[in-house]
């Protein structure tokens, strides 16, 4: 029988439990901060990031367990939805991480506004210049897996292993029920407020109704590649593939 309580689903999140965003945000930062200390005083050195795997999901597919699998065998850091909104909304980590982007990318801000929105607007939000910021934060620190939020449409295309993950909505529908332990009436709700929600933010954000398959350098079906190893494995492949020489 379902539970009867209000069920509530934060995407990108799935069976296993995760520390909260606050502190891993903070965790996060330490490191970011000590790797700045020592460097200090060397010689800069230039300006670009360790390649990195980008996510981008329908919600309900099971990126997040997919990224976590392939964090394991890489030892790549995951940085989800959840840290990375942590740290555009945290005014402390924002001030040091803006900081940071506007020292190192020097007229990149005004670069990546004008490439995401042509000449309707070179002035981004507060919100959207802290998630940049923020993003090259955690690039600058290793590669990096991101799940969600874009960030593909953020970082230096040719250091990024961009993935589409995709699924029906019966098995998205599904996999949230089973998920939240709820009913599928429930869970297709559910599902229809994320994915709106999901699509106001790319339309506010980058002015994007969709993500188009040619903007990804795979698109993964999960109605077909069902088993998440196998996801991490094709993946961790293309990315070998991909930066061989890097």
């Amino acid at each position: 029988m379902a539970n009867k309580q209000k069920a509530v689903y934060v995407p990108g999140t799935y069976a296993q439990k995760k520390p909260d965003a606050a502190q891993r945000a903070a965790q996060y930062f330490r490191e970011w901060e000590k790797k700045r200390r020592e460097t200090r005083g060397r010689e800069p050195r230039p300006a670009q990031i360790a390649p990195a795997i980008c996510f981008s999901r329908k919600t309900g597919v099971g990126a997040l367990e997919i990224a976590d699998i392939l964090a394991e065998t890489t030892g790549f850091r995951v940085a989800d939805r959840e840290i990375l909104e942590q740290m555009a909304q945290d005014a402390a980590l924002s001030k040091e991480t803006v900081a940071f982007f506007d020292e190192r990318y020097p007229g990149k801000m005004s670069e990546l506004s004008a490439m995401l929105f042509g000449e309707k607007s070179f002035t981004m939000s507060d919100y959207l210049r802290n998630f940049v910021s923020a993003v090259f934060a955690f690039a600058d620190m290793g590669s990096t897996i991101f799940v969600g939020r874009g960030t593909h449409l953020i970082l230096p295309r040719d250091r990024v292993l961009a993935v589409r993950f995709i699924g029906s909505a019966a098995y998205r529908i599904k996999r949230l029920a089973d998920i939240l332990d709820v009913a599928v009436q429930e869970a297709e709700a559910i599902l229809g407020k994320i994915d709106k929600e999901q699509q106001e933010f790319f339309k506010k954000a980058f002015g994007k109704r969709d993500a188009p398959p040619y903007e990804f350098d795979m698109v993964i079906n999960c109605d077909y590649i069902t088993e998440p190893r196998s996801a991490a494995a094709i993946v961790a492949q293309a990315f070998r593939a991909k930066f061989a020489s890097a």
